[in-house]
């Protein structure tokens, strides 16, 4: 098996290892993000709720919001909007959606990693079978049809690359398009909560 493995690398010129290394990168940013995601789709969810509890003017009541969502997206966006309790709400929602935007960072990090291995995996694959196509018509020429298990290996490895690249681009682009889609949500959920702490808090 190891030895199956070791060939195939060589054969492919190191371009499986790279894949492989890019696939688990992928990997390991599609769970790290689902985490992520996990929990502030839920937060801003049961923030939604806990605001729709809280009385105009009454930021005290925000403010315990504030300490019970400490490390949260949101969190951020209520300690600005605390601060600019009784400002006027043009001012107010202004500098809220500023808040907003920062937070753009948290929600983005990494995803580029993803979106080059959707884009680098079929273009790897793509280079792999060329390079084990190469190498199977210089059989080819070399032996003619006397070896025709040395011609198809070669073809075989280069369907390989070619699974592989699809593989990654097939993962890669289910995963980006899903966490593409929990990043719209999360926005939503902060502007919904910015319309509601500028009704309670807002001059």
């Amino acid at each position: 098996m190891l030895r199956s493995i070791i060939d195939s690398s060589v054969q492919s010129f190191g371009l499986l290892p790279l894949m492989a290394l890019i696939f688990l990168a992928a990997l390991v940013i599609i769970i790290e993000r689902l985490i992520f995601f996990g929990t502030s789709v839920r937060s801003g969810r049961d923030l939604e709720y806990d605001l729709k509890q809280v009385g105009r003017a009454r930021p005290d009541e925000v403010r315990k919001l504030i300490q019970h969502y400490e490390g949260s997206v949101q969190n951020e966006l209520m300690k600005s909007a605390i601060e600019l309790q009784g400002q006027p709400a043009e001012h107010f929602e202004r500098e809220v959606e500023e808040s907003i935007m920062f937070q753009m960072r948290k929600l983005d990090r990494n995803l580029w990693v993803l979106d080059t291995a959707v884009t680098l995996g079929p273009l790897l694959g793509l280079l792999g079978t060329i390079l084990g196509m190469i190498g199977s018509f210089n059989i080819l020429g070399t032996s003619g049809t006397s070896d025709p298990m040395a011609v198809s290996g070669g073809i075989a490895h280069a369907l390989i690359a070619t699974a592989c690249g699809l593989t990654i681009a097939l993962v890669g682009v289910v995963s980006l398009n899903y966490l593409n889609k929990r990043v719209r949500m999360v926005l939503l959920q902060m502007d919904m909560i910015k319309s509601m702490l500028l009704s309670r808090l807002a001059a």
